[in-house]
């Protein structure tokens, strides 16, 4: 795993030139996202505290067959930060205006944490947009949440959080960087955020984000209740198996919930998959979008448990899907190959 995440950290450096940063004026304010590859659309949705660089590692994968847009959300990144509303039901009319300034009809939904939240009420909203819905572990799928995140909904927050950004904390999360290259993939997006809190823009629009979904008690909003108008969307569900975040419990609901779906459970993975396991994220999206094209999952075939992979030992990432469709391999061949 350290090897992939290594590997796959030097090729998106050093694609980091060649990707397309562009930005647009919508209602006024200024979107940075990034536009790469073509083909088929697949809109990936960050989470809270994140940008578009949350999934740095998995782009230059998933671009060499579909076109990868992926947005910095209203009050993230490099997208403005204005003083308004910040709900999942404002980010789904947000995200359809994004896709109808860019003359998108129908996309792929990628979500995690946070993104997956939006993904599932962008398609509860705009359900004729959506080709399929891929959920990475995905919040708004029951109560339970980080425990700091709670603590972070409370009032006052806004005191602790400057000191969260502050140079000092972020001193500390810097050395913390050095300790391995395991520890690094777990926790770079966290500190990514941390980072981000220095500024006091960026702390205000976190915390409007935050409480529109997070409460003292937990999540405030759940999906679960209204899945089953898109009980027909084909669904890809990846969830880490040590995820301290989200409970994986609920990944296996929302799977419950969706008989058109499929499930992954990572073993050995925290929050962020598409960080720690970029090369198994962008392999099983890739097999999802084609198997959804041929057939729907039934019965225990719906259900797909991803053993951990060893350490890649190509000297650079290849795509397995370049391989002609008539000669491709299953992918259960494909993963047995690399252990």
């Amino acid at each position: 795993m350290m090897r992939e995440t290594a590997i796959s950290g030097l090729r998106g450096s050093q694609r980091c030139a060649e990707r397309r940063n562009p930005t647009m004026m919508l209602h006024g304010d200024r979107v940075a996202y990034l536009d790469e590859g073509v083909g088929e659309v697949l809109l990936l949705i960050h989470g809270i505290g994140g940008s578009s660089e949350s999934w740095r590692e998995v782009v230059p994968e998933l671009s060499r067959k579909y076109r990868v847009i992926a947005p910095d959300l209203l009050g993230h990144g490099q997208t403005d930060k204005p003083r308004g509303d910040y709900s999942l039901g404002a980010f789904a009319v947000w995200l359809r205006d994004f896709l109808d300034a860019l003359g998108i009809r129908k996309v792929t939904l990628i979500g995690h944490s946070l993104g997956g939240g939006i993904a599932m009420q962008f398609a509860h909203q705009h359900r004729d947009y959506c080709r399929r819905l891929v959920l990475i572990s995905s919040g708004g799928l029951g109560n339970d949440v980080g425990r700091l995140l709670r603590m972070l909904s409370l009032p006052g927050a806004e005191l602790v959080l400057p000191l969260i950004g502050s140079r000092p904390a972020r001193a500390v999360g810097n050395a913390l960087q050095a300790r391995s290259s395991q520890e690094v993939s777990r926790f770079s997006e966290t500190w990514r955020a941390q980072a981000s809190l220095s500024n006091r823009d960026n702390r205000r629009a976190f915390l409007r984000t935050l409480r529109s979904v997070v409460d003292h008690r937990g999540q405030s909003v759940c999906a679960l209740n209204r899945l089953h108008f898109n009980t027909d969307l084909p669904a890809l569900i990846i969830s880490g198996g040590q995820d301290r975040v989200i409970p994986v419990a609920h990944a296996r609901a929302a799977h419950e919930a969706l008989p058109n779906s499929r499930l992954h459970v990572l073993p050995g993975v925290w929050h962020h998959p598409q960080v720690e396991r970029p090369i198994t994220v962008a392999t099983l999206i890739d097999d999802f979008i084609a198997e959804s094209s041929e057939s729907c999952p039934t019965g225990a075939d719906r259900v797909v448990h991803v053993l951990p992979f060893k350490p890649d030992k190509r000297s650079r990432i290849s795509a397995p899907w370049k391989v002609p469709r008539g000669s491709r391999r299953p992918r259960s061949q494909f993963l047995a190959s690399l252990n």
